[in-house]
C-alpha cells in the first residue's frame, strides 16, 4: 500500500531524520545508503529508497559548504535543448537580472524528457537553489507540485503547465502563427505545409492553433498529409520537408513552428538547389523564431521575431519579485508580443 507523500513543517523539504523515521532506520543508515556506501543490507536499502521517494526527499549537496543563515546565491535554470542557439540569449537575460540581485545561475538540460527534468530539478534542490526558472518539457509535471518542491519559488518560461499555479512568461504563439500563416495565404498559397514539434509541447499546441485559425479564416481546413508535428531537431525537420516535397502535389509554402524546424527546412531546400532544383520550384517559408544567417535564404522567408533575452529577463524579474516578497502573492502569467518580419520577399 502506497503511503502518502509529505513535506516537512510549514512546507519545508523533508529532512534526513524524517526519512529515517519513515524507513525505521537511523539517520546514519540513510546517509550511508544515499552515498552508495557498503554495509547496508539490501532490504534496508529498499526501505530507505522507498521512504525517499514517498517523502520527496532531496539530498542537500551544499550543506557542508553553507554556514547557518547564509544563502546559496544560486538560481537553477532548466532548459530543453542546450544545442539550440535560442537558449544562449535566454540564459543571458536570466543571468543579467540575477546579477542585479547578487545571484548566480546554474544551467541544466532536460532534452525534452520529463523524467530527466524531474531528476534535474531534484539535483538543483539538493544544491539549495533559492529559485527555479524552467522551460517545462511536458504539459504536466508532478515534480513541480508543492508537495515535491515545498516553498521553492518557480517561474515557467515559454510554456505553461496546466494544473499548477506558477508564475509564467509565454509568447504570443497563437497570434504569431496566425499572422505568419495568413501572410502566406494572402500571397495566394493554399497548400501550406506545417513543420512543428511534438503535439504534447505547449508551444506546439498553440502555434498549430494559430495555423489552423488562419486557414479557417480563408475557408480551409488543414490537409493532414501536409502536417508533420514530431520534429525535435534539424535533421528530422529536413527529412520531414523532403517527404512533403516528394508528394504528388507538394506544398507551395511551409509554416515552421520553431527555429530547429526552419533550419532543417532550409537545409533540405539548399540541398535540392545544389542538386539542380530551381529555387522558384521550392516552397516559400515562414518560421517562428529568428535564425542566424536568415538573409542568405534562397527562397522567400519571413520570421516571427521576438527576443529570447527579453524572455529570460522577464522570467527572472518575476522570480525575484516572488523572492523579495514578504507576503503571499498570486501567480501571474505574462504574454510577450512577437512581430512578423520579412527577410526575403
Amino acid at each position: 500500500m502506497t503511503r502518502a507523500r509529505r513535506t516537512g513543517p510549514q512546507g519545508r523539504q523533508p529532512t534526513i531524520k524524517q526519512v529515517a523515521e519513515r524507513a525505521g532506520v537511523s539517520p546514519m543508515t540513510v546517509s550511508r545508503t544515499l552515498a552508495g556506501r557498503g554495509g547496508v543490507r539490501p532490504e534496508v536499502q529498499r526501505r530507505v529508497l522507498e521512504a525517499v521517494q514517498e517523502l520527496g526527499y532531496h539530498r542537500n549537496e551544499n550543506a557542508r559548504s553553507l554556514r547557518p543563515g547564509h544563502r546559496s546565491g544560486l538560481i537553477g535554470v532548466a532548459i530543453t535543448n542546450l544545442g539550440n542557439p535560442y537558449y544562449g540569449p535566454f540564459a543571458l537575460g536570466v543571468e543579467e537580472v540575477a546579477a542585479q540581485f547578487g545571484r548566480r545561475i546554474i544551467l541544466g538540460n532536460t532534452g525534452e524528457d520529463a523524467d530527466r527534468e524531474a531528476q534535474l530539478v531534484a539535483d538543483f534542490i539538493g544544491r539549495q537553489i533559492e529559485g527555479l526558472i524552467i522551460v517545462p518539457s511536458a504539459s504536466s509535471a508532478d515534480h513541480l507540485g508543492p508537495d515535491r518542491i515545498g516553498g521553492l519559488p518557480v517561474v515557467l518560461a515559454s510554456r505553461r503547465v496546466y494544473g499548477l499555479e506558477l508564475d509564467t512568461v509565454v509568447l504570443d504563439d497563437i497570434g504569431g502563427a496566425f499572422r505568419g500563416t495568413k501572410q502566406l495565404l494572402d500571397a495566394g498559397h493554399r497548400r501550406i505545409g506545417y513543420l512543428g514539434n511534438v503535439v504534447s509541447v505547449f508551444t506546439g499546441q498553440r502555434r498549430y492553433s494559430g495555423y489552423e485559425a488562419a486557414l479557417a479564416e480563408h475557408g480551409l481546413e488543414p490537409d493532414l498529409t501536409l502536417v508533420h508535428r514530431s520534429q525535435q531537431d534539424v535533421e528530422s525537420a529536413g527529412a520531414a520537408l523532403a517527404r512533403l516535397l516528394e508528394l504528388p502535389e507538394p506544398p507551395t509554402a511551409i509554416f515552421s513552428a520553431n527555429n530547429r524546424n526552419t533550419i532543417g527546412a532550409l537545409s533540405e531546400i539548399g540541398r535540392r538547389i545544389r542538386a539542380g532544383t530551381d529555387p522558384g520550384d521550392l516552397p516559400a517559408l515562414v518560421g517562428f523564431d529568428d535564425i542566424e544567417l536568415a538573409d542568405l535564404s534562397p527562397v522567400p522567408l519571413s520570421v516571427i521575431s521576438h527576443d529570447p533575452r527579453q524572455l529570460g529577463a522577464e522570467t527572472a524579474r518575476l522570480l525575484f519579485r516572488r523572492l523579495e516578497a514578504t507576503d503571499p502573492i498570486p501567480a501571474r502569467t505574462f504574454e510577450l508580443p512577437v512581430t512578423l518580419r520579412t527577410i526575403r520577399p
